[in-house]
């Protein structure tokens, strides 16, 4: 169970979020614009970063900008 050593670990690099425009999902809650986050993870699809609520969270790489 790796993803439970997510947090401990050090970012991989941090990404900025370009929008929270989701068309499923709130992610207004959890993303703030502008703001930079540690990536902690990446697969084909998605983002795991710490995110607003100080959990990992897995989010799709359209709502980032890599930095």
């Amino acid at each position: 169970m790796i993803h439970r050593q997510w947090e401990q670990k050090e970012p991989i690099r941090y990404i900025t979020c370009v929008h929270t425009d989701a068309k499923k999902y709130t992610v207004k809650n959890a993303l703030t614009v502008g703001k930079k986050y540690p990536l902690k993870n990446e697969t084909d699809e998605f983002y795991f970063i710490v995110d607003n609520t100080g959990k990992i969270g897995g989010y799709e790489k359209t709502y980032f900008e890599g930095a």
